[in-house]
């Protein structure tokens, strides 16, 4: 091969050599968008994650810490509803603690899947008597979201994979159907972590993944580095007079070798050593430290909350868990808003058989406290406030609203006007 065949062949085979260097990456994916939607990951992309994010929290402790954190603090304590209304009240217990439903259960699942999918498809399906009963279809069995044409936010149809040995599943959303009798079984959609402009969401653990497999390798490679410290291997030396009696010496010390603790008595022909791996890395344990925090950092908690102290001051670690506090209360706040909504799909269709039943009565979703931590110091400053204004209120300067408004302010409660739905939110 001459020179010019040698340097065009180089160019023809470049392309293929970078493209095989840009993706062998720890084998995690990274284009971050693309597909069918502009600000989507490509399809195959996006199961990809999904797969690994639930390899994730099968296998790795810090993932499935991570996700039962939210869990715990945004559902931990417990959800309730309830209505002003008695009919609508009673049925709503009778919806929640059905055999069926058992939704004190599915809170718990649903918020973890919520972290590990980034979005949730709850099958709503409902019998003649009204009684709905709410099913979560994995994300990864839906095949394509049908939006409407000119608005994403209104979504008309979700398309599942076929089965084995069936075909591909058509659930339509819930607005796209009438509700006239007998009811048609209908989806809605969930999403967190959503970009502007895509229908999917993104899991919690997506920015997490590299870190966590990063994180687990070099945890490995220390634990075997550790074993090794501790082995070693004696040697011998002796002047002997041909091979043959090296091989025989050695096949006698490996048919008996000394016991650890044992006493070795040999003449002067034979000197004993022993070999052990020099394995210095003074260093290692700030490498893994800064992993482990790039983990902590995209999971959006502090380090002590993974079994790794920041600092030896209660005050350190309380400050440290304010911006946590507040992501769990706004993924509170978004699960909330979801159950009063699958709440209100649920009466619509029971109001269509049951006159009891008030489909637009108002509901009140609680959730518990994500921190007690500041109920003590809340209570003080609400009680101030209202001793500081009440004078201002018999002066007429301040109405009783404001002076409520103040008194929920610095409860840290959300104030609800009349006739609002109110979530009642942690401090």
């Amino acid at each position: 091969m001459n020179v010019i065949s040698r340097l065009l062949t180089r160019k023809q085979n470049k392309p293929q050599r970078t493209k095989l260097a840009v993706s062998i990456n720890d084998g995690f994916i990274e284009r971050p968008a693309g597909g069918d939607m502009a600000r989507d990951r490509y399809t195959g992309d996006r199961m990809e994650i999904l797969r690994q994010s639930l390899e994730a929290w099968q296998t790795n402790p810090l993932a499935r810490r991570i996700v039962e954190l939210t869990s715990q603090y945004v559902v931990g304590g417990g959800v309730s509803i309830s209505s002003a209304h008695p009919g609508t009240d009673e049925f709503i217990r009778q919806w929640w603690n059905h055999p069926l439903n058992r939704m004190d259960v599915r809170c718990t699942e649903w918020c973890e899947e919520l972290s590990r999918s980034g979005e949730l498809f709850i099958l709503i399906s409902t019998g003649a008597d009204g009684m709905s009963y709410l099913r979560a279809v994995p994300a990864v069995q839906i095949k394509e979201i049908v939006p409407l044409e000119n608005d994403l936010e209104q979504e008309l149809e979700f398309i599942e994979y076929p089965g084995v040995g069936s075909e591909e599943r058509h659930w339509k959303a819930w607005g796209a159907v009438g509700e006239e009798l007998p009811f048609q079984p209908v989806m809605r959609h969930y999403a967190i972590n959503r970009p502007v402009g895509a229908l999917h969401g993104e899991s919690d653990l997506a920015p997490l993944l590299r870190w966590l497999a990063r994180y687990s390798a070099w945890l490995e490679d220390r634990v075997r580095l550790n074993r090794y410290r501790q082995a070693f291997m004696y040697q011998v030396k002796a002047a002997f007079t041909s091979e043959q009696e090296r091989m025989n010496r050695q096949q006698a010390l490996n048919a008996a070798p000394p016991n650890p603790g044992s006493i070795l008595v040999t003449d002067e022909s034979e000197t004993w050593s022993v070999i052990q791996p020099q394995l210095a890395s003074q260093e290692a344990g700030e490498d893994g430290l800064a992993v482990k925090r790039m983990v902590a950092a995209g999971a959006g908690i502090p380090l002590h909350f993974l079994a790794e102290p920041e600092g030896a001051t209660r005050t350190t670690a309380e400050f440290a868990g304010g911006p946590t506090f507040r992501r769990f209360e706004q993924r509170q706040r978004f699960f909330l808003w979801m159950l009063e909504d699958l709440t209100r799909i649920v009466l619509i269709r029971k109001a269509q058989v049951n006159r009891r039943v008030k489909a637009d009565a108002l509901l009140s979703v609680r959730g518990a406290d994500i921190s007690n931590r500041d109920n003590g110091a809340l209570a003080e400053a609400a009680g101030q406030i209202v001793t500081a204004f009440l004078p201002l209120v018999e002066r007429g300067l301040v109405d009783d609203a404001e002076l409520l408004r103040l008194a929920y302010r610095f409860a840290g409660e959300v104030y609800g006007k009349s006739g609002d739905s109110q979530m009642e939110k942690s401090a």
